[in-house]
């Protein structure tokens, strides 16, 4: 008798938990500011989920000429308003639904309308990506920065020669250079073909230049620039690079720590520069009787160089200490130095 009733009482919970549940509001994958807004890209065009890109395009030409700002003559004003409003609407439309990434981010929207925060990521991230391949950001970086480094090596090498030009004891070398090879022959010239003074001067020093940017060797920052020590190429080159330094230290080891053998005379001054911690163009800028002390001196051999090493720096020492011009700031340094104020009596 009893257990109709609490059957009749179980059903009745259910239906109210039903109609409860129904009355919930639905969740909706059309958020306000993503994509369309609330309206469903595939209505604005017009076309089911299944349209090919052909028709979401055929679609888009037909409503754009209908409701473009330039075609369209409504009557009254507010129509000219929720017309331009229609015209963006259906531009957003097509602007997602004709790249395939995007229509896919769309449709997984459509799809999976409680992953809220998964939906605003992918619509800003695609939004906010640079149109523009990275990569190709990065080459023209690296690409200007080379054309600067070029220039400016040109520029100090120019200036680095101009003031060669100067220096008698380089411009006397290169004049005599030019002498003995007939550079600088002075002939009578008569007619029209003679020139005057200040060209053959201008000529003379042209010659005097060449001579100097060809003969000399200078060496560090102002040397004369190569198109092989730009980044650009150092970058392409590093492979190659680094594959010879391999292939180097490999032989290196194998030579002198398995089979022990002597060191040449090109491996002593490499010791002998990492020893003194100095780069390659730093090195070559020494003149070769200093090279050649430093092999009589055996300075490829950590001690030797650390007992040279010491020996300049008393020797640095027992000169600055018989410097007049540094005994004189020590005095000042101890009567007057920094930290105190002194004033003169008129």
């Amino acid at each position: 008798m009893d257990a109709f009733p609490e059957r009749s009482r179980g059903l009745w919970r259910l239906t109210v938990l039903l109609l409860s549940v129904s009355s919930l509001p639905a969740v909706t994958a059309l958020l306000e500011g993503l994509y369309c807004g609330t309206e469903v890209c595939y209505d604005v065009l017009g076309v089911s989920r299944e349209a090919s890109k052909a028709e979401i395009a055929r679609a888009y030409r037909q409503l754009a000429r209908r409701y473009h700002p330039d075609r369209y003559r409504p009557e009254e004003p507010e129509d000219e308003e929720n017309s331009h409003t229609k015209f963006l609407l259906i531009a957003t439309a097509y602007e997602t639904l004709k790249d395939e990434d995007s229509r896919r981010d769309y449709d997984y929207m459509l799809d999976h309308p409680e992953e809220y925060y998964q939906h605003y990521y992918a619509y800003y991230r695609r939004r906010l990506a640079p149109k523009v391949d990275v990569r190709i950001v990065i080459l023209v970086a690296i690409c200007a920065i080379s054309a600067i480094q070029y220039v400016s090596w040109c520029s100090s090498y120019n200036k680095a020669i101009n003031y060669l030009v100067t220096v008698p004891k380089y411009r006397i070398q290169a004049m005599e250079i030019a002498k003995q090879q007939g550079m600088l022959s002075r002939t009578k010239e008569k007619g029209k073909n003679r020139r005057s003074k200040e060209e053959i001067r201008e000529q003379e020093e042209e010659v005097i230049r060449d001579i100097i940017k060809n003969k000399i060797d200078i060496k560090g920052g102002y040397q004369k620039p190569s198109l092989s020590d730009i980044l650009l190429c150092q970058m392409a080159l590093f492979p190659f690079y680094l594959s010879r330094y391999v292939a180097w230290y490999a032989r290196w080891v194998y030579r002198f720590t398995v089979c022990r053998e002597e060191y040449g005379e090109e491996e002593k001054l490499y010791l002998i520069r990492r020893n003194m911690k100095l780069s390659q163009a730093q090195f070559d800028s020494l003149e070769e009787n200093t090279k050649q002390t430093f092999l009589e001196k055996q300075l490829w051999v950590r001690e030797n160089y650390e007992a040279y090493r010491k020996e300049r720096e008393e020797e640095m020492k027992a000169k600055l200490a018989t410097d007049p011009k540094m005994k004189r700031y020590r005095r000042w340094m101890k009567n007057e130095g920094p930290g105190r104020l002194t004033f003169t009596d008129d």
